[in-house]
């Protein structure tokens, strides 16, 4: 187990009838604890060589697991690959007044506004720069509800390409972004947006919002440089990611029911550490978890629709790179580009080792069994070879 998994399981009960879960999170909490349990079965390789066995775990495959969640980023970064555009991106943050935070966290289905928002936004300013064209960019929007002190604060990453596709098919650069045209729309789309769907109640925060926010919200895009090459790196630090890596957890001290974790403030870079009880902990992770099937990675514009006339736009890759890149959805070349160790390299002969056999069993059963029964059919297969 990995220090996140102990957390969860020393408090199981707590989380279940103190916390009161969404069903979601139960579902995405359970996952992450059996996590790598070998009694729900895994897959078997063995060593034709020197006969040694190594049994490979299922994984949970839930994007709570710092594991799963990590191998969903990296897999996610390479399919997206295949649709950027050959251009230079830029990279936008949309934020949102804190006195808004709490309406997204009561009311989950309000996340939506935030894509709406940013959509029509991004559109609006490209279809503002030449009318008669209709240049039409490539965007991609990531939600993040959790800022790096873990505390509840959705908003909106944007991976915006520096030009627009016109329907006569006439590419135009673009160096420059409005950003007060940026600001101001984004904040009245949203504004405009969520009183539509919250009614009359919403208009004294409504009111208030543009009273302390007379330039509207704060957007953060400033030119970024981000060729092709650069974009695919640079969203994989984005997209899908846990709540929190194993590695910013510093201890848990089970006597004292604290947890201690580090990160970097925003703001000024300074590093800070923080021990909450573990409860709080937990509670400020599983608010995270989105509602099943929500979709956190949204495409816009050009990305957004699959036309022929679009296609000599997007990034050419030689067929050696794209064997490469899908080759990330492996769980071996996963690990040996992350860890640099070869998992099915035999560690006693060096030799490759072969799949066997798939394991499946619900049931907590002896290692032991296990063995001599795969061993069994592996000296028949390697006899018979």
């Amino acid at each position: 187990m990995n220090i996140l998994q102990r957390i969860f399981t020393d408090y199981y009960e707590e989380i279940k009838y103190t916390l009161h879960p969404r069903s979601t999170e139960m579902e995405n909490i359970d996952k992450m604890i059996n996590c790598g349990d070998p009694s729900f079965g895994g897959a078997m390789y063995g060593c034709p060589h020197c006969g040694k066995l190594k049994f490979v775990p299922f994984r949970c495959h839930s994007r709570f697991c710092p594991t799963c969640g990590n191998k969903y980023s990296m897999e996610r970064t390479t399919s997206m690959s295949f649709k950027l555009v050959n251009v230079q991106h830029r990279h936008c943050v949309f934020t949102i007044d804190e006195n808004l935070r709490d309406f997204f966290l009561e009311d989950r289905t309000l996340l939506d506004c935030l894509f709406h928002s940013v959509t029509s936004v991004v559109s609006r300013m490209f279809f503002k720069m030449n009318k008669s064209k209709n240049y039409t960019p490539g965007f991609i929007m990531v939600l993040h509800t959790f800022g790096r002190d873990l505390k509840w604060n959705p908003h909106i990453h944007c991976l915006i390409s520096e030009g627009g596709y016109s329907d006569d098919g006439f590419w135009r650069p673009v160096h420059h972004f409005n950003y007060t045209y940026l600001r101001n729309a984004f904040r009245t789309a949203l504004l405009d947006e969520m009183g539509r769907r919250l009614g009359s109640s919403f208009k004294k925060i409504k009111s208030q919002c543009y009273t302390n926010h007379k330039e509207g919200f704060y957007v953060y895009a400033k030119p970024n440089k981000c060729d092709p090459e650069t974009v695919i790196k640079y969203i994989g630090r984005y997209l899908g990611r846990p709540v929190i890596a194993t590695s910013r957890i510093d201890s848990y001290d089970e006597d004292s029911e604290t947890v201690t974790f580090h990160y970097n403030r925003h703001e000024d870079d300074k590093y800070i550490q923080e021990t909450i009880p573990a409860l709080d902990f937990i509670r400020r992770l599983i608010r995270h978890i989105p509602e099943k099937h929500f979709k956190m990675i949204r495409y816009g514009g050009l990305y957004a629709r699959h036309r022929e006339i679009d296609k000599n736009l997007h990034l050419a890759i030689s067929k050696a790179k794209r064997h490469t890149l899908r080759d990330f959805n492996k769980w071996r070349t996963a690990i040996l580009s992350s860890f640099g160790y070869d998992p099915l390299k035999c560690p006693d002969c060096k030799h490759e080792m072969l799949f066997l056999e798939l394991y499946f069993n619900h049931k907590r059963v002896s290692l032991e069994e296990m063995y001599e029964k795969i061993m069994s059919k592996a000296r028949r297969r390697w006899s018979s070879a």
